[in-house]
């Protein structure tokens, strides 16, 4: 079954932080697969704002992903400076978004699993 693991996604999380020297505290977490594989969860932390964004695979193998906004109960406000800055993360995200899709095309990674 093909996948990216927790590792293939940090490596390739350094190559696009060491290219643009951006999202330094963007990092990927662990996700169990529906068969127990280590599928990855990329987090970007958002300053100045309750929203969390996540992004992963659409499924296993797939190579789109998608870019979830969690909302949080409070409300975000902001000054004109936090929006620029918040703007910037989004297009950070979506930047990375577009590179981990390219990173995806033909990537096969096998599990360890015998």
């Amino acid at each position: 079954m093909s996948f990216r693991s927790k590792e293939t996604l940090e490596a390739w999380l350094e190559d696009f932080k060491s290219a643009r020297e951006a999202g330094d505290l963007i990092r990927v977490i662990i996700q169990d697969g529906s068969d127990g594989s280590d599928t990855g969860l990329v987090i970007v932390p958002v300053k100045n704002s309750s929203v969390s964004i996540f992004m992963q695979p659409i499924q296993v193998g797939e190579r789109q992903w998608n870019i979830t906004l969690e909302p949080n109960d409070e409300n975000t406000v902001l000054n004109s400076h936090q929006l620029h800055s918040l703007a910037s993360e989004l297009a950070v995200a979506a930047e990375l978004c577009s590179y981990l899709e390219a990173r995806s095309i033909g990537h096969e990674e096998q599990s360890d699993q015998v």
